[in-house]
């Protein structure tokens, strides 16, 4: 009973409107009351959840991303992605992909990548003759990259979430190879649909103007090698790292690129407050729901249901992979992440995944949610910014969700794409 009064109010919460964060915590309060329990339980734990110093990551890669954001770091990675691959059939939509690989590994953030990318792009797509859902289309399905490429805050919250067991540093390689593998299917298939609808393409600048756009946009490139290697080798910490991100971002676009002024600057560490308030209090109230979770034994009752449904790993895996899209699809990514992680990561574990590779599998498959209505965040930015109404990019995304989910299937069946990188770079 005290699983359908968790689920039930949680559900009701959702239904009615009320947001994720106080759904959460408004049904954690109701089953601590229902299990007798002191009230004072669930604001002690939503206290732990936050209260853990790796997550001082996240407001810094945050506001980091946010002045590369706001101080023309993004405009650089488009031209150079347009000098790279514009001159194809339906250039513009191969950009699209490539500057969110670029921005992706700057920001971190898939809403920020489909705001910054998708506010250049979009608009000079449809100048050109490119369909307005197609601008859309790719650009909120590449912004997914930024999830898998580092920085991506989200393998931090997944390492949490697993008990900080996890490397964060294996976390960050393992999503480099497939986020590359996505950009690469997306930018196929954007290929194919520019092929069929006769989109244009753009003349190819030269290989002299090409090299002095790698030069303009490689200081804001340089920050992903800073970061990886960094963490990677030793040097310092995630969390160090997120800092060095935010000094390093202040002296590119005030030094090097003279582009952050004093209003970009306000706008940008506002922002970032307020993205950090957020995902933290998201954080929060999801550690007390996922604390019910294990209290109640949920993922202990996960591993018998699935193994009386079949001992097969490969059909478990793909039932876990249509459970997570579907729950992707009404709620945000970081309180996902944080409820999922303790049911699911001792099914896998016990069907023999390793748990780096869940991580990618997860962050990939909730990524996609972010794509998909009625709950997508990404999807509503790129709609917003497209200025076309959610149903009319729904009916031709198809061909890019089809890419994201070989992607995901790819990734879940061939382990070495997530964990080559890592295991390479531990020996």
């Amino acid at each position: 009973m005290e699983l359908w009064v968790l689920f039930g109010s949680f559900t009701i919460m959702l239904i009615i409107g009320v947001p994720v964060a106080f759904s959460l915590g408004i049904s954690s309060f109701a089953t601590v009351l229902y299990l007798g329990m002191p009230p004072l339980i669930v604001f002690q734990r939503m206290s732990a959840g936050m209260n853990v110093f790796a997550l001082m990551a996240i407001p810094f890669f945050i506001y980091g991303g946010e002045l590369m954001l706001h101080g023309a770091i993004a405009e650089r990675l488009v031209r150079l992605a347009s000098g790279l691959v514009g001159h194809r059939r339906g250039g513009l939509g191969l950009v699209n992909v490539m500057a969110s690989v670029f921005f992706g590994g700057v920001s971190g953030s898939a809403v920020a990548d489909a705001s910054a990318v998708g506010a250049i792009m979009i608009p000079q797509m449809e100048k050109r003759g490119y369909d307005k859902d197609y601008s859309v289309n790719i650009t909120v399905t590449a912004a997914i990259i930024a999830l898998l490429i580092p920085p991506s805050h989200n393998m931090i919250i997944y390492s949490i979430s697993a008990g900080g067991t996890i490397s964060i540093a294996d976390l960050f390689t393992a999503g480099i190879l497939p986020g590359l593998l996505l950009a690469t299917l997306l930018m196929l298939t954007a290929y194919w649909v520019a092929i069929r609808k006769g989109y244009p393409r753009e003349p190819f600048p030269g290989a002299r103007i090409v090299m002095q756009m790698f030069l303009s946009a490689l200081p804001g490139l340089f920050l992903v090698v800073i970061i990886v290697g960094g963490v990677r080798s030793g040097i310092f910490t995630s969390t160090e790292s997120s800092m060095i991100a935010v000094v390093y971002a202040l002296l590119i676009t005030l030094i090097a690129y003279r582009s952050l002024t004093w209003q970009t600057f306000t706008t940008a560490t506002v922002g970032a407050v307020k993205t950090t308030a957020m995902v933290l209090l998201v954080i929060g109230a999801a550690s007390s729901f996922g604390w019910l979770l294990a209290l109640l034994q949920v993922p202990q009752a996960m591993i018998v249901a699935m193994r009386s449904f079949s001992d097969n790993p490969y059909i478990i895996f793909l039932l876990l992979n249509i459970i997570l899209l579907f729950l992707g699809c009404f709620m945000d990514m970081s309180p996902l992440i944080i409820i999922c992680t303790p049911i699911f990561l001792p099914v896998v574990k016990a069907f023999g995944m390793d748990p780096v590779h869940f991580g990618v599998i997860l962050i990939l498959n909730l990524g996609i949610g972010l794509c998909t209505p009625p709950v997508g965040a990404v999807l509503f930015v790129g709609c917003a910014v497209g200025e076309i109404p959610i149903m009319k990019a729904v009916r031709t995304i198809w061909p890019f969700y089809g890419a994201c989910f070989l992607t995901l299937m790819l990734v879940t069946y061939i382990p070495q794409i997530s964990l080559f990188l890592p295991h390479l770079m531990a020996k």
